[in-house]
């Protein structure tokens, strides 16, 4: 298997607004994530990364949500959804209209973790549910990622994993001269066959799959029949998505005692055998 290691780090986004369709992106992945969410059960659910942080999960049965993310600054000191650096009023977290409803996830110190995803302070078997949103795409190692997932996780729980698809539109614009100075060209772009690949060697069973987004990503969407053109694309060529959810659950096979058969007959008898050889010793005499 070819070493998804790279060398040299790739520049880590900080929110969903450093991708010129970040907000469309972010209310894409959104609506699938909160679908997904709404089959965890358990005590525990983890974001990892500061995209991922940004996900508003709150139809998920799950109350407590630590997000884990590598910056200190981003509970605190980032602006609000609502609200650009410099002060002025900007689209929702969604970036579309919600119909009225402005529910956002709200990040705290209460339930924020800093630190690297591929180090996490979670003990053994203690987390219900993962959300990583685009991180294995800004990741420099992503298989020690899903290791510490692996670890981290219980027995039956959920992982949600979104990522940019290599073939597509925007896998395509990655390698053009394209707004080079743009985060998206330092996304990896794992095709989500690699990443399915790498989940079931884990021991996760891979439960659903589905493609949003049918567009470059490197421009917003500004035209108005690219709604139906989306649902046209979704239907007829899914592969060619922008960005595609997976949503797996780890399988631990247990292991049962092999209980022995009732009434076990030997086959053989040491006192039958020896009495046959000391009969045939003194026939041959």
């Amino acid at each position: 298997m070819r070493s998804a290691f790279k060398a040299k780090p790739p520049r880590y986004p900080t929110n969903w607004n450093d991708f010129p369709a970040g907000e469309h992106i972010r209310h894409a992945v959104n609506a699938v994530c909160s679908d997904y969410a709404e089959r965890i059960f358990g005590y525990h659910f983890a974001k990892l990364g500061s995209l991922s942080a940004d996900i508003n999960l709150d139809t998920s049965p799950i109350r407590h949500h630590i997000n884990h993310v590598p910056f200190s600054d981003l509970a605190s000191e980032r602006p609000h959804h609502n609200e650009t650096k410099e002060g002025f009023p900007n689209h929702n977290a969604s970036g579309i209209s919600l119909g009225g409803d402005k529910r956002e996830p709200k990040i705290s110190r209460e339930n924020t973790v800093v630190g690297q995803s591929h180090c996490l302070p979670f003990a053994e078997n203690s987390i219900d549910g993962f959300l990583l949103a685009n991180e294995l795409d800004f990741a420099q190692d992503p298989h020690e990622i899903l290791r510490e997932v692996d670890r981290v996780i219980t027995q039956n729980g959920y992982v949600i994993i979104s990522g940019f698809n290599p073939l597509s539109l925007a896998g395509i614009a990655k390698f053009l001269p394209v707004k080079r100075g743009n985060i998206l060209h330092d996304a990896r772009f794992f095709t989500s066959y690699r990443i399915k690949d790498w989940l079931q060697l884990l021991g996760f069973e891979i439960v659903e799959q589905r493609q949003v987004m049918f567009s470059t990503l490197f421009f917003q969407q500004k035209w108005k029949g690219a709604v139906k053109l989306q649902d046209y694309l979704a239907s007829y060529l899914p592969w060619c998505s922008a960005v595609y959810v997976i949503l797996a659950k780890k399988r631990v096979i247990p292991m049962t005692a092999i209980k022995p058969k009732r009434n076990l007959k030997p086959r053989f008898s040491a006192v039958g055998a020896s009495v046959r050889t000391s009969t045939m010793n003194r026939t041959l005499r």
